[in-house]
């Protein structure tokens, strides 16, 4: 089992620890610096999504971004990458909707062996702490995600400080 790996984030304040729990079991915690509302509509919005999701240095862009967060909607996300022809599409269902506490849902472009995702958000004095874990089927599913994986959610949760930074100062926020 990984020991764990964690990043300093863009300000140099905040990281990202991603720990394998288990054989089937990853999390990622990080705290960002503003409030639950703020970082819940970050997930929760395709023009905030498109935004921070995809991790810039993989080349990767989004082609398009649908997200119908409440329980029992679905989400798909198409991504396209100059190495490749065809886009990759990541999609599921929202098993929860919970705002602005609680996400869970399932990644369904691996057949059988996708993983459910749950995210919580917990604010704490103006900041939020957010947890994912991701519950593979097996062993061999967890395995097959690779540490790629891993790295992506630091380089994206960097992404995700840095556009909650722009959101707080925005005005009406």
């Amino acid at each position: 089992m990984d020991a764990g790996r964690q990043s300093e984030s863009i300000s140099g304040k905040n990281r990202t620890a991603v720990e394998r729990k288990s054989e089937r079991e990853l999390v990622v915690t990080r705290t960002f610096n503003a409030p639950a509302r703020l970082v819940f509509e970050a997930w929760t919005k395709p023009e905030l999504l498109k935004r921070w999701w995809a991790p810039k240095s993989f080349g990767i862009s989004f082609i398009s971004c649908e997200a119908d967060v409440r329980t029992g909607g679905t989400y798909r996300f198409e991504f396209g990458h100059p190495a490749s022809e065809q886009p990759m599409a990541f999609f599921g269902r929202y098993i929860e909707a919970t705002p602005p506490s609680r996400l869970v849902w399932t990644n369904e472009e691996g057949g059988d062996d996708g993983a459910v995702t749950t995210v919580t958000f917990e604010e704490r004095g103006g900041k939020t702490l957010v947890v994912l874990h991701e519950r593979h089927p097996s062993k061999e599913a967890l395995d097959a995600a690779g540490t790629g994986a891993a790295e992506a959610m630091i380089e994206t949760f960097d992404q995700l400080d840095a556009l909650l930074v722009t959101l707080g100062a925005s005005p009406g926020r």
